[in-house]
């Protein structure tokens, strides 16, 4: 955990040395974590906007990997994971949560379905600026059944507004000076901001409970 915590504290620094030792397979390596974090509810853990803005910085100096490839690839990446998602839910359903483990704990499940109730269809967009519930969102989709095409448009949608932002925000602002003097400072600021559609809802229910 340490160590994953390191990596994503200082990812500008991890990211070039990944570049040089994977190549033009660095891509695909990237792709792998995207799909991941977004398509299986057991990792949730993974970078996910932290890791968006540090490829879009990344992009931005001299023989960086290419923005676009980074774009289109990692939208893909996002489409296909929460599609992937979206079916392990519908047919594993909530059978997966009937006991916490490492991986699966209904309190993960408790705070996704509190989205659906802020935000109907529309968490499937939502979600996705948000760690955690990005990862089971789609997966309560399916649970709940969720028209697919309804989802699949929403999924869309979400992917590109979530990829294109957090990319173009690291690749426009990511290199100045005061950016990189503190980068894990601003790794730890984009976390902290994720986490907020999350942290606000439930502060609020602990402070309703003691009032």
């Amino acid at each position: 955990m340490a160590q994953l915590i390191d990596v994503i504290l200082h990812l500008d620094a991890h990211l070039v040395e990944w570049v040089a030792m994977f190549g033009p397979w660095f891509y695909l390596v990237m792709f792998l974590v995207i799909f991941c974090e977004t398509g299986l509810v057991v990792t949730p853990f993974l970078p996910g906007d932290s890791l968006l803005f540090a490829l879009g910085a990344l992009a931005a100096i001299e023989n960086g990997p290419d923005v676009w490839i980074l774009l289109i690839s990692l939208t893909i990446a996002g489409i296909l994971g929460d599609t992937v998602n979206y079916h392990i839910g519908k047919y594993l359903g909530p059978k997966v949560f009937e006991k916490d483990t490492r991986f699966f704990k209904k309190k993960y499940l408790d705070q996704t379905s509190a989205f659906y109730d802020k935000w109907g269809s529309f968490t499937v967009v939502a979600a996705r600026f948000a760690p955690i519930a990005r990862t089971f969102a789609p997966f309560v989709a399916g649970i709940g059944a969720m028209n697919y095409k309804r989802f699949i448009s929403y999924n869309i949608l979400g992917a590109i507004a979530w990829v294109f932002t957090f990319i173009l925000a690291g690749y426009f602002f990511g290199n100045l000076p005061v950016v990189k003097r503190n980068f894990h400072v601003v790794i730890f600021g984009v976390i902290f901001v994720s986490l907020l559609p999350m942290l606000v809802p439930w502060l609020k229910s602990k402070f309703a409970k003691t009032a």
